[in-house]
């Protein structure tokens, strides 16, 4: 199985920004400890701060991957591009989040990718791309 995980907008930033709600590991060295939690698993990653970028990356991973687990960031709440690549793709996609979004801002409330999506995870830290990872693979 491969599965891809996408992360967006400001996620390179994790370990340095608003530590109190994502807390203080890199993403690299998280995704190093994926890698050897799932060895059965073909992991990528792949981030990016571009709307368009993102949605290209979803094109491309349907003839490459298995599905993809993927942190919108801040487009989960404003991107109806994003929402319509991860419909118009033949592979699912799980959404997942660092934080509890429902009990953030109110305009975090809203995910414009949930209803693509096969499902949502949120507010269990970098955890949840690890159980994510597991709603692939059972």
């Amino acid at each position: 199985m491969k599965i891809l995980i996408i992360n967006g907008p400001n996620l390179n930033l994790l370990g340095q920004r608003e530590k109190g709600i994502y807390g203080e590991r890199t993403f690299e060295s998280y995704f190093d400890e994926l890698q050897k939690m799932f060895p059965q698993v073909e992991l990528g990653y792949y981030q990016s701060n571009i709307e368009g970028e993102l949605v290209d990356r979803l094109h491309a991973a349907q003839d490459e991957y298995d599905g993809v687990v993927m942190n919108a960031g801040a487009y989960t709440h404003t991107s109806i591009a994003i929402a319509d690549a991860i419909g118009g793709i033949r592979i699912p996609v799980v959404e997942v989040h660092i934080s509890c979004i429902l009990a953030r801002e109110f305009y975090r409330h809203v995910s414009l990718i949930a209803p693509k999506c096969k499902g949502s995870i949120m507010g269990f830290g970098l955890d949840s791309y690890r159980l994510g990872i597991l709603s692939f693979i059972g």
